[in-house]
């Protein structure tokens, strides 16, 4: 006798890690504005329409984790003083019973401005941001060392903070997605050349976070599936990558990649990487890009391992996006 399939659904209650999930939906990460890296009641309203509108995680914007990029108009998560708005953003979002998790990044070259008297931009290689065209310094191993630890101090924050975990962001052109793309990772040491090497950055990086805040503190990561340039980061890059994260014991992938230069009739741009991590991970994959169809969104569910979903962009105009959905599923 043939078991009849379930079939999942969008709004399904399941777990990452130790984590409860209230449904599939992730609110991907945008950035915050800030004047001085703190977080404004402004910012805090909106996450708390955000968790309001039914979504079942929600990931900040990018915090900085270094007060050296504090250059830099955004958010941070590296000092004491900023501990009182981002527990703020918390509470907001958990009167809802919803997830956050902090994202953290080190910007790097990517959104560093060129002519800052006295500010030292780091880089895998001196070579100049194709597109920002800051030429960056090239770091030093021991440099390397400091940012990792950076970002360990930063996780240690998020749970002073209140927050359900942590996410690496190692995309988009920043830090860490620089070291694994050849264009821009020039290097001959352990950090430089095989995939091995590029992806060395990235994992100590884990590691240095998962020691400092143990075993079932949630960690994410956040990975390019594309750079969409020449001498960018190749699919096999990619898997292989994921593949040492799952080994080291990262809780969630998100997928994503060069997302703005997608044409704007397109959905789920980067399905296809994040099913082939799905399928050879054992591991929560998170799609985020594009996803604009809840129909496509369940068939992928159901025709992949992909197990959540991003969506960014769609929650600016609507932030109770989710509960339209739920609405529309009961009629």
């Amino acid at each position: 006798m043939e078991m009849e399939c379930t079939m999942k659904t969008l709004l399904d209650v399941t777990k990452i890690g130790n984590m409860p999930m209230k449904n599939r939906f992730v609110r991907a990460a945008v950035a915050d504005k800030t004047i001085d890296g703190s977080i404004s009641s402004d910012v805090v309203d909106l996450y708390r329409a955000l968790a309001r509108g039914g979504v079942g995680t929600v990931v900040t914007g990018y915090t900085l984790v270094d007060g050296s990029e504090k250059i830099l108009s955004i958010v941070a998560s590296y000092k004491e003083e900023f501990l009182d708005g981002h527990r703020r953003l918390v509470d907001a979002v958990h009167e809802h019973g919803v997830n956050v998790i902090l994202q953290l990044v080190y910007v790097g070259s990517y959104t560093a401005p060129k002519d800052v008297s006295g500010v030292v931009t780091l880089a895998p290689s001196a070579v100049a941001n194709l597109i920002t065209r800051t030429l960056a310094r090239e770091a030093g191993v021991d440099e390397l060392r400091a940012i990792q630890q950076k970002f360990a101090q930063a996780a240690l924050f998020a749970i002073e903070a209140g927050y359900d975990g942590v996410e690496i962001h190692a995309a988009h052109g920043f830090l860490l997605s620089q070291f694994m793309t050849p264009y821009y990772n020039r290097r001959t040491d352990l950090y430089g050349g095989s995939v091995e090497n590029r992806s060395r950055m990235t994992l100590e990086t884990y590691d240095a976070v998962r020691g400092a805040v143990g075993k079932d503190f949630p960690i994410w990561v956040k990975i390019n599936s594309t750079d969409g340039i020449d001498e960018g980061l190749t699919p096999e890059d990619c898997l292989h990558l994921c593949k040492k994260l799952t080994e080291h014991g990262v809780d969630a992938i998100e997928v994503s990649g060069k997302w703005f230069t997608m044409p704007v009739e397109a959905h789920a741009y980067f399905a296809d990487a994040a099913k082939r991590v799905a399928k050879e991970n054992q591991v929560a994959v998170i799609l985020t890009g594009g996803n604009r169809d809840f129909k496509e969104m369940t068939r992928l569910l159901n025709d992949s391992e992909i197990g959540y979903f991003g969506i960014a962009r769609p929650f600016m105009n609507e932030p109770n996006l989710i509960d339209r959905f739920r609405k529309e599923m009961k009629t």
